[in-house]
């Protein structure tokens, strides 16, 4: 039996290549157009054939998001983008628009097709029609449970089906909102969402006699009336592997590198046959929100995040390794003694500080003691404080270049 993939986001090249490296099998991305996350970095045309050329070479797979809800005036330009993208040989597009689905088939019929989840596929008969219509997948709508899943595989076969299992959730319909728009003219549909739903309200009733306004707060700091916790499923993955998902998507286009790590780490090592519990106190050591399982389990009144819409994570991005000297780990994983971590500064550390290791190795967990630093001219040095700094420090395993250093709080 074929084992799920594990999907992770890319806002960039950098980060799709750190993807891989924490052990997603597949990326989605998005170009510098036509895909929902404008203010991501995005990749350029030579930065996709680079990325889909790195992925391909490591048996991974890219697949781009052109999820727009299109205008006239974009089809023009959609059909040579679906021929650049079959040219460089994407796995996959991301469609929502059935309009935008038409010009993909007759611009480039064989680029295989994923229907997003902002088509909003909550059936059997929906899913039906895609697969007739040439779709290869299906990413389902995130209002569903783990039951609803199972129906709509029993009736479909022959249909690859994607959910998504981590991350942020939009608080209208499958990321169909109109609020944005509304309130600063810029269309989460189109790609620039200003996240109007993570803002903190007060709630007003206009007093039609006088013109007043009678305010209706849960405090007087006001309530995030419309922000929606982060959905976590890493406890429930072998339940929607037997419902049918045969790719578990993690949201976070826009997210940090050290975000990307984090999630993309923990999700391998669980579907690796890692201790769940200790890997779900690892997705607290980024920022998040509350979470929660939503629509899966069937119960999603508790969805909504009243009192704030940021948690700090457990641990503090520090550095990111750029290169290491010295001998590798023995079989018996004996620290070697004598090496030395090149890393670049994300946050100011000092000599004596106790780090831990992010990585997708053995080394991962394992702490280290700062000693020994020399700042980037080769200077003995006390205080790492100048932003992406590579300094170095003795240190007792090998790391990595990708590999990253955090401190707890």
């Amino acid at each position: 039996m074929t084992r799920p993939e594990l999907l992770a986001p890319a806002g960039n090249l950098h980060k799709l290549k750190l993807a891989f490296y924490y052990g997603a099998d597949a990326v989605y991305v998005g170009g510098k157009s036509f895909s929902l996350r404008t203010f991501a970095d995005n990749f350029t045309d030579e930065e996709l054939a680079e990325g889909i050329a790195y992925a391909h070479a490591r048996g991974k797979k890219v697949y781009v998001a052109v999820n727009i809800f299109a205008r006239n005036a974009d089809f023009e330009r959609l059909t040579e983008y679906f021929r650049t993208l079959e040219r460089l040989g994407a796995d996959a597009v991301l469609i929502s628009d059935l309009g935008v689905f038409r010009a993909c088939r007759k611009a480039a019929p064989d680029l295989p097709i994923h229907i997003s989840t902002q088509a909003n596929t909550t059936n059997s008969q929906s899913a039906a029609m895609w697969k007739e219509l040439g779709a290869s997948r299906v990413v389902l709508a995130r209002e569903l449970s783990m039951e609803e899943i199972a129906g709509i595989r029993k009736e479909n076969p022959g249909l690859e089906l994607e959910a998504f299992v981590h991350g942020a959730m939009c608080i209208s319909y499958s990321g169909r909102c109109l609020l944005s728009d509304y309130l600063d003219g810029r269309s989460s549909n189109r790609g620039a969402c200003v996240q109007a739903c993570r803002y903190r309200y007060e709630i007003r009733t206009q007093e039609c006699k006088n013109d007043g306004w009678t305010e209706v707060q849960e405090d007087e700091k006001g309530t995030y009336l419309l922000n929606s916790k982060d959905l976590n499923m890493s406890a429930h993955l072998k339940e929607l592997e037997d419902a049918g998902i045969c790719s578990f998507k993690i949201e976070g286009r826009m997210k940090s590198e050290y975000y990307l790590a984090t999630v993309v780490n923990a999700y391998r090592r669980i579907l690796d046959g890692g201790d769940v519990q200790a890997l779900q106190e690892e997705l607290s050591c980024a920022a998040h929100r509350d979470y929660t399982t939503a629509y899966m389990l069937g119960d999603n009144c508790k969805t909504v995040s009243y009192d704030n819409s940021q948690t700090k994570g457990t641990c503090e991005f520090i550095a990111v390794v750029k290169g290491y000297e010295g001998p590798e780990n023995g079989p018996d994983e004996t620290p070697a003694r004598s090496g030395r971590v090149h890393a670049e500064m994300r946050t100011r550390f000092y000599e004596g500080d106790v780090l831990e290791i992010l990585s997708p190795s053995d080394a991962f967990g394992k702490q280290i003691i700062v000693s020994d630093m020399k700042n980037s001219a080769g200077a003995p040095c006390a205080d790492a404080k100048r932003v992406q700094e590579v300094v170095s420090f003795a240190c007792p395993y090998a790391l990595h270049a990708g590999d990253i250093l955090r401190r707890r709080r």
